[in-house]
C-alpha cells in the first residue's frame, strides 16, 4: 500500500488539517482512528494507521507494533525534526539527541534520576510539599488544577536546587507551558536570559561548593546546566496535568484516595490522559510497515493517548477503572506509553511518580464540587479546568 492511500479524516480546502489540527487534534485523531478501524475490519492488513495532511507528509498509527517500531528503530525514526524542535523550552538536550550520541548521553544523566538518589532527595520534596500545603489548603474549597500547578513547582525547586530558585522567576519561566499552542512555540529570549542567569549563578554555586541536588549533579556534565533546564520544563507541565486530573478522580471515586490505591490512580490516569497525547519522529529514510511505504522525511507519529484508549486492548477504555492495575496486572506490551518507551524512556518518570503519589497522599479527604475535566491539547494534554474539590 501507498503511504497515499491510508485512509484520512475530512480534510478542509487549503488548509488540510492543519486548522483542525490546531482547533481540535483529539477530535481529527480519534476520526483518523475510527477510519483506519473501518479499513482494518474490511481488509484486515494489520495496521492501525491513517494519514494527515499537516504541510509535511504525516502518518499516525497507534498499534503496540507501530509503538514498537518507532520507538525502537532509532535510525530510521529520528528525534530530529520533531515537533519538540519548534518548542523553546525543549528544543534541544537529549530529547533532541540521536543514536548513537543518545545513548552514552543518557547514561551519564540517569544516576541523578535513578530510584536510588531519589531517595536522598525525598525528604526535601515532601518537606517543601508539607510548606506549600500549609498555605495551598487553608480554605475548604481549591481548584485541583491551580493547587497542582503550585505543588509541582515546589516539589521540582526542591528537587533540582533544594528549594533556592527564586519563585516568582520560575513561575513567569514555566507558565506559558500551560498556555494553548503556538503560545509556547513563541521566542522569548529576555526571559530565557533572566532564568539561564539565575541557573548559571546556582551551577556555579555547587561547582564550588558541591551538593546532591538535580542541578549539582548536571552541573558537572558538559552541556548539564542546559540539560537542568530543558528537563524541569518537560517536567512541569507533564506531572502538573496528571497531578490535577488525579486529584480530581480522587475527589469523584472517594473510595480510591488511600495510600494503597494511589499507585493505580496514578497509572490509570495516565492510560486515558497521558501528557504526551502525541509523540513524533521524522523518517531519515524510506521504509514500511506492515506492507506500507512510509517515505523519507515524512513525520511520523505516535499517539500515548489512543493506544491507551484502544477497546481492542483494554477493557472499559474509555472509563476510570483503576481496579485494573490489580497486583499481577501486566498492560498490554507496548500500549501503555505515558513516559515513552525502549531506549528513550522519560529520563524522569521516576521522579514524576515519585511527585504524583506524595502529592496525593498528602491531600485530606476530597469530594468534587464542579469542575470542566475536558482534555485540552497543547504542547502537553492538560484539563480545561478549574476543578474544583473540597475538604471532606
Amino acid at each position: 500500500m501507498n503511504f497515499r492511500d491510508l485512509p484520512q479524516p475530512r480534510p478542509l480546502p487549503v488548509s488540510g488539517h492543519l486548522q483542525r489540527w490546531g482547533g481540535a487534534p483529539l477530535a481529527l485523531i480519534e476520526e483518523g482512528a475510527a477510519l483506519s478501524q473501518v479499513e482494518l475490519d474490511q481488509s484486515g492488513p494489520g495496521q492501525r494507521l491513517f494519514g494527515l495532511q499537516l504541510g509535511l507528509k504525516t502518518v499516525v498509527g497507534y498499534s503496540p507494533a507501530w509503538n514498537k517500531r518507532l520507538l525502537s528503530d532509532l535510525k530510521t525514526f529520528r528525534s530530529a525534526g520533531s515537533f519538540s524542535a519548534v518548542v523553546p523550552y525543549l528544543s534541544g538536550g537529549v530529547i533532541l539527541t540521536d543514536a548513537p550520541g543518545h545513548g552514552p548521553r543518557r547514561q551519564s544523566m540517569n544516576p541523578g534520576f535513578g530510584k536510588k538518589h531519589l531517595e536522598v532527595l525525598q525528604q526535601r520534596i515532601v518537606s517543601a510539599l508539607e510548606q506549600y500545603n500549609r498555605r495551598a489548603l487553608a480554605a475548604p474549597e481549591f481548584d485541583a488544577l491551580g493547587w497542582a500547578d503550585g505543588a509541582v513547582l515546589a516539589m521540582l525547586n526542591a528537587a533540582y536546587f533544594s528549594g533556592e530558585f527564586p519563585h516568582e522567576l520560575m513561575h513567569a519561566f514555566l507558565a506559558p507551558l500551560r498556555r494553548p499552542f503556538p503560545t509556547p512555540a513563541w521566542p522569548r529570549p529576555l526571559l530565557f536570559a533572566r532564568f539561564d542567569a539565575e541557573l548559571r549563578r546556582l551551577a556555579e554555586r555547587r561547582l564550588r561548593g558541591g551538593g546532591d541536588d538535580l542541578l549539582s549533579l548536571l552541573a558537572r556534565l558538559p552541556g548539564g546546566v542546559r540539560e537542568a533546564r530543558i528537563s524541569l520544563a518537560a517536567g512541569h507541565d507533564t506531572t502538573t496535568h496528571t497531578l490535577a486530573w488525579a486529584t480530581w478522580f480522587a475527589a469523584e471515586h472517594p473510595e480510591f484516595h488511600r495510600a494503597e490505591h494511589h499507585k493505580a490512580v496514578v497509572k490509570e490516569t495516565l492510560r486515558l490522559y497521558p501528557p504526551g497525547w502525541m509523540g513524533s519522529r521524522r523518517l531519515a529514510h524510506a521504509t514500511e510497515f506492515e506492507g506500507v511505504t512510509l517515505p523519507a522525511g515524512a513525520l511520523a507519529l505516535y499517539s500515548p493517548y489512543l493506544s491507551g484508549r484502544d477497546p481492542s486492548l483494554w477493557e472499559r477504555a474509555n472509563g476510570f477503572w483503576p481496579q485494573r492495575w490489580q497486583a499481577g496486572f501486566k498492560p498490554p506490551a507496548w500500549a501503555y506509553l505515558p513516559f515513552g518507551g525502549g531506549e528513550r524512556l522519560c529520563l524522569g518518570m521516576h521522579l514524576a511518580n515519585l511527585m504524583l503519589e506524595e502529592a496525593l497522599a498528602s491531600l485530606p479527604p476530597l469530594s468534587a464540587v464542579r469542575g470542566d475535566p475536558t482534555p485540552r491539547p497543547g504542547v502537553t494534554l492538560g484539563p480545561a479546568g478549574p476543578l474544583l474539590v473540597r475538604r471532606s
